[in-house]
């Protein structure tokens, strides 16, 4: 629960989670406020921590396919999909074209997904619950589509190693195309609400404004990135899959502020939809999948995909046996979190949620593994100094005992 206001001198330091109203998941923010404006900030993450990283080292590739896509509910397939990526680069193998092009069609309709899903949120956070309820109304047709698909509205498991699970057949590519027409006209009259409506704009023009050198100093990637100018998309700067030959077209904002961050997801929708056309009606021929070793053989890779949020990027090392030695997963939402405690400074408390639902934040993505110090002596204040990180070993044996 939300800890009592704090007060230092002049200042209020006034704690916001880790369960509070205006977050969906659990984080905990501390804003020092000096009157109603904020001075400083800080984050505290790790609420949700599942050890999934550390879980995947004991079990085998193909089981890490199912746990890994459960990192995010909203980004699933681009987790599956990108270590799926990873492994075969360590194999040697490449997936089928049909299977690649079906992996873009999913990701792009998630990408949809995910985009009407934070244009809701966002919209709720600034009071307008009416655009909240269509957007997510909306969404439903991409959510029907996917299920269509794969049997499943969250976690698709569309990827195996080697290929896909699903095909596409000419029924559903007629449905995908009608659900894309319908989603473009929707999000052609969202994209004009949030550019004329005048009690929203008085919510996000001007407000969290980030330069485009600021954006780059602190690593902001994706739409965050993007809606402050900066050029960066990993379909674009290093072309995989089916995206080498359906290539997406950047979507840029100069302002830096909230409404940046509005058109540049609502713009991303409508290419979201322009690519998932091009890609269903020009489908490859050819197998779901191809042949995958049982063993891996020894190795270390970089896999790294564009998830809706930004760079999604991993790091697998394999020892030659049927299980990773070593999975480390960073997802955007650790980068763009640096933004928020910056763009904090100097705007009045009641603008926190707006600007955290910016970056379309995602705790549970980051809240894969901690590090356990074991405790040192103690200082000359009489507070206890940490000492090295623990081991795996030494941390259970200090839970058996």
């Amino acid at each position: 629960m939300t800890q009592p206001v704090e007060k230092k001198g002049d200042r209020f330091i006034i704690p916001i989670g880790p369960q509070h109203p205006a977050l969906k998941e659990p984080g905990h923010f501390e804003f020092t406020v000096d009157g109603e404006m904020v001075t400083d900030a800080t984050v505290r993450l790790g609420y949700v921590h599942r050890g999934i990283e550390k879980g995947v080292e004991s079990r085998n590739y193909v089981q890490n396919l199912y746990m890994l896509e459960r990192i995010c509910g909203i980004c699933s397939h681009t987790h599956a999909m990108v270590y799926a990526m990873g492994v075969e680069k360590l194999a040697g193998v490449e997936a089928p074209p049909r299977a690649q092009a079906i992996r873009l069609i999913v990701a792009e309709l998630e990408r949809i997904h995910s985009h009407m899903l934070w244009l809701g949120v966002a919209a709720h956070e600034a009071g307008f619950d009416t655009l909240f309820m269509y957007s997510w109304r909306d969404r439903e047709t991409v959510m029907d589509l996917l299920e269509a698909l794969s049997g499943n509205r969250v976690n698709y498991s569309a990827n195996l190693l080697g290929g896909v699970k699903f095909d596409i057949t000419p029924d559903q590519v007629k449905d995908i195309l009608e659900g894309m027409a319908f989603l473009e006209e929707r999000n052609r009259h969202y994209l004009e609400v949030v550019m004329n409506d005048m009690l929203l704009l008085g919510r996000i023009r001007g407000v969290g404004t980030m330069s485009k050198a600021d954006a780059e100093r602190l690593g902001a990637i994706g739409p965050t990135g993007r809606a402050s100018g900066v050029a960066r998309d990993v379909r674009l700067d290093a072309p995989y899959g089916a995206y080498r030959t359906f290539k997406p077209v950047l979507m840029l904002a100069e302002t830096g502020d909230l409404e940046g961050r509005f058109n540049v997801r609502l713009r991303e929708i409508m290419d979201s939809i322009r690519l998932i056309r091009e890609a269903v009606t020009a489908l490859p021929e050819g197998e779901l999948t191809t042949r995958m070793p049982r063993r891996i053989k020894e190795g270390e890779t970089v896999s790294r995909v564009e998830a809706p949020r930004g760079e999604a990027f991993y790091f697998i090392r394999s020892n030659g046996s049927e299980m990773p030695d070593r999975i480390k997963v960073r997802t955007p939402t650790i980068f763009n979190m640096a933004t928020v405690l910056t763009l904090a400074r100097g705007h009045q408390l009641a603008d926190m949620p707006m600007i955290l639902v910016g970056i379309d934040p995602c705790f549970s993505c980051n809240d894969r593994m901690v590090s356990l110090k074991r405790q040192g002596e103690e200082a000359a204040g009489g507070d206890a100094v940490a000492g090295p990180v623990m081991t795996w070993n030494e941390f259970r044996k200090a839970v058996m005992r």
